[in-house]
């Protein structure tokens, strides 16, 4: 009766385990480890980086089982009939392929496709792996559908619902925030956010104002490129009228205050939504790479009871 109360007990742990990751990656024994399908194609550049914020990375097929979790992963979607970009590439090297993790590719359990690999216009320098479970080089700007992998490790979640440490919770707003000091584009540091779970920084109030100047304070003076960092909103197109990431307009959203001066819509246009240090807004370009900060809300903790593995 106590080896299998033991059992249970042990078999119990392993299962939450197991779950604690993301609600939208699946935890695989045959792979020891969560999958996740981006059905949406991406350049093998933009796929990669995705599933490194999301704390993963872009998976290739390095064991029999592996190679088995992606096809089974691929079946009855899009990507069974185009393939998925691997991890694998020859970015650095021609023709010397390795994983981002380092496993070359001649140590993996794979077959090429018939005519393969060909290297079409000195080009192909990432692996496409086929429905069936064949590989093909192919250009590394084309846009497949692609498989992220992360391996079994023990995490715990912060009270931010997140294994990411950096998002720190602030009792004022009850929402959590993460400043970014590594420089990415408007469109870049959306797509960060969004791959943590968060979002671009929303103003709401005087009160989450007083949340961004704290934040900034972290950083000292003429550390951060402009004293400007990237926030959530955008003209959409709309020149002159702002609303942001969540469809509300700044007056709406509850804050609305430029810094004197702006927005000024500097040529060759600024159409992007940029805080100063004292947390009044600015408009930036949108192609420029600056510090930002994501925002989180806690109630994206996970209820592990409804999610099935």
């Amino acid at each position: 009766m106590c080896i299998l109360l033991i059992v249970s007990i042990l078999l119990l742990l392993n299962d939450n385990e197991c779950r604690q990751y993301r609600y939208d990656y699946k935890f695989l024994l045959e792979v020891d480890g969560w999958i996740k399908l981006h059905p949406v194609p991406a350049t093998w550049e933009e796929a990669r980086l995705k599933c490194q914020l999301e704390g993963a990375m872009l998976s290739s097929p390095h064991t029999i089982n592996m190679q088995a979790v992606m096809k089974n992963t691929m079946k009855n979607t899009r990507a069974e009939l185009s393939g998925v970009f691997t991890g694998t590439h020859a970015r650095f090297s021609k023709g010397d392929f390795y994983s981002v993790d380092g496993i070359p590719l001649t140590k993996m359990a794979v077959s090429w496709m018939p005519m393969e690999p060909d290297n079409e216009g000195n080009i192909e320098e990432c692996i496409l792996m086929l429905g069936n479970g064949t590989i093909a080089d192919v250009n590394c700007n084309d846009v497949y559908p692609y498989i992220c992998y992360r391996k079994r490790q023990n995490v715990a979640f912060t009270e931010c619902g997140t294994i990411d440490r950096d998002y720190i919770f602030d009792k004022r707003t009850g929402h959590c925030y993460k400043f970014h000091t590594v420089h990415r584009n408007w469109t870049r540091a959306f797509m960060t956010c969004s791959a943590e779970g968060a979002y671009l920084a929303i103003v709401n109030s005087e009160t989450e104002a007083e949340v961004m100047r704290d934040l900034f304070a972290t950083h000292p003076a003429n550390t951060i490129k402009y004293d400007t960092v990237l926030v959530g909103f955008h003209d959409w197109g709309e020149r002159g009228t702002w609303t942001t990431v969540h469809g509300q307009t700044l007056e709406e959203a509850g804050y609305a205050k430029f810094e004197k001066g702006q927005p000024d819509a500097a040529p060759p246009g600024e159409y992007c939504g940029g805080m100063f240090r004292g947390a009044t807004l600015n408009d930036v370009w949108c192609h420029e790479s600056l510090a930002f900060i994501c925002e989180k809300t806690v109630d994206s903790l996970i209820e592990w009871d409804d999610y099935s593995i």
